[in-house]
């Protein structure tokens, strides 16, 4: 019993310790409401304050941003309005230039009108002026026709022949006189300029035979030379193509080729054999072997050394090797590397006299003959195998001009052609750099005299002072004075264009009338 009292005293006092937890919670609640109420009211009375606020700042600003827009709006129909006024103003100015205008070309044309009247006045009395000069034109032509004989087409035909023939005559003696003085001016000027060139280059003079002399200690090298039976000597000539020459020449052998290369092989081979003492054609096949190779690597430095001494860059190989090959070459006695050498310089002096590439004119000079040392044999002629080669190595087109065309072979197409073709007849012409041939020389002479005696009215024609003058005599009645004038230009023209000649050549024609009687 004890224990269930115990237990319903501890229920009632939960049950009252619940109710009045929950009366003391409410009781706090209420007044957390009643503060939350009153804290509400203070934010809501701020807030509508502060709005208040924004609204009053807001309205002023709105205001502000009016009277802005306002004053901008009224000034810019202010100079909306100035503008319109100014407009206004230009086209009432552009009307009354209109009308004054209009005015004043009214006026012109009033003007105009008056003045054509005038001329259609003029011209009526212009043309019947004509007609009466036409009038006492035909009267006058029928009067002289009677008096002459001739109608006027016949006289105007004789008149025009006449005026013909002087104007003629007068035009040959004024182109004569201009090419006279052209001729001057220009061999003036052309002289001073080769002379300068010809001052500047000093080149050495090498005359190159058929025959290279070998020199012999003693005549008994002579017998191991030619070996027995004669089986060396013909080593050596079947393995050079040179012919040895064995006489009675003391301590001498003749090697006779018309390849200076090979003559040289064949001197520097026997010079290896005398010194080395054995000799047999093995040995002489060796010996001719490596002195070919060795003297291939001499050619290539010569070009090289040549082409370096001529300030000349970029230039083929094969090209390179063809100038060393000129050293062992020879035209009509001269030496054809120093030919070309001195024809290099002498281009490169007139290009830079002219006030062009002294550069270019140099390599176009110096490549210009190399068509003379070809590596196989063809039917070109030298010019044209050159400008083949050096356009096939990849030359200038302007060196591959001038080297085609240093012969008349090819047609000139740039200003250094005429300069190389020039300087190759300077270096060929100077005395003692080659060696003419007689026969060629009267056959030049020969050709001079017939292609005088060529013309109409010659009778005869002779080639003095070596060939440069020719003086060719004329019929009397069959030639004219006029026509001895215009006979001895069309020679000289002839000449110049048909024949190639060192120098200058001098045409004299000679007419003479004789009147002979015989007293008795």
């Amino acid at each position: 019993m004890d224990q269930i009292t115990i237990v319903i005293v501890g229920i009632v006092a939960a049950v009252v310790g619940i109710i009045a937890g929950k009366f003391i919670f409410a009781k706090n609640t209420q007044k957390q409401i009643d503060d939350a109420n009153t804290q509400a009211q203070s934010i809501l009375k701020e807030a509508e304050i502060r709005a208040e606020t924004i609204k009053k700042e807001k309205q002023l600003e709105a205001k502000e941003r009016f009277v802005q827009l306002k004053a901008e709006y009224e000034k810019e129909v202010l100079e909306r309005n100035k503008k319109i006024a100014d407009s206004e103003n230009r086209a009432k100015q552009k009307e009354t230039s209109i009308t004054q205008k209009e005015n004043s070309l009214d006026k012109q044309i009033k003007e105009n009108e008056a003045i054509k009247e005038n001329l259609n006045r003029q011209i009526e009395v212009v043309n019947q002026k004509r007609s009466e000069l036409e009038k006492h034109q035909e009267e006058h032509i029928r009067r002289l026709e009677k008096v002459s004989g001739l109608t006027a087409d016949e006289a105007k035909t004789q008149l025009i022949e006449g005026l013909k023939h002087e104007a003629q005559t007068q035009a040959l003696v004024l182109q004569q006189e201009i090419v006279e003085d052209a001729k001057q001016k220009a061999n003036k000027e052309a002289r001073k300029i080769i002379i300068q060139s010809i001052q500047r280059t000093a080149a050495e003079q090498t005359i190159e035979n058929t025959v290279t002399v070998f020199n012999l200690e003693s005549d008994e090298i002579k017998g191991q030379i030619i070996g027995r039976e004669g089986r060396n000597i013909r080593a050596i000539e079947a393995a050079t193509g040179v012919d040895l020459i064995v006489d009675d020449t003391p301590e001498a052998i003749i090697l006779s080729s018309f390849d200076p290369l090979r003559r040289e092989i064949a001197r520097l081979s026997l010079q290896r054999l005398v010194a080395d003492g054995r000799i047999h054609p093995a040995r002489i096949e060796e010996v001719v072997e490596k002195t070919r190779k060795q003297l291939e690597e001499q050619v290539m430095e010569i070009g090289e050394r040549t082409v370096i001494e001529l300030g000349i860059h970029g230039l083929h190989k094969e090209l390179v090797r063809m100038v060393g090959k000129m050293r062992f070459r020879s035209s009509y006695g001269q030496n054809l590397l120093m030919h070309s050498r001195e024809v290099a310089n002498l281009c490169g002096i007139m290009a830079a006299e002219l006030g062009m590439n002294p550069k270019l004119a140099k390599r176009a000079g110096l490549l210009h003959d190399i068509g003379k040392v070809p590596d196989e044999e063809t039917e070109l002629s030298h010019a044209l195998l050159g400008a083949k080669l050096a356009e096939k190595y990849g030359e200038n087109p302007a060196v591959v001009n001038a080297i085609g065309a240093h012969h008349d072979e090819m047609e000139m197409q740039y200003v250094i052609s005429p300069i190389v073709q020039a300087c190759d007849a300077i270096s060929g012409a100077r005395p003692g750099a080659r060696r003419e041939i007689m026969q060629q020389y009267l056959q030049r002479i020969k050709d001079l005299e017939q292609l005088a005696q060529g013309y109409q009215g010659v009778e005869k024609a002779y080639a003095i002072q070596a060939g440069r003058e020719l003086r060719v005599i004329v019929e009397a009645d069959k030639v004219t004075d006029a026509d001895s004038d215009k006979l001895s230009f069309e020679i000289a023209q002839k000449i110049q264009t048909d024949m190639t000649y060192p120098g200058q050549i001098k045409v004299t024609v000679i007419r003479e009338k004789r009147a002979v009687n015989v007293a008795r």
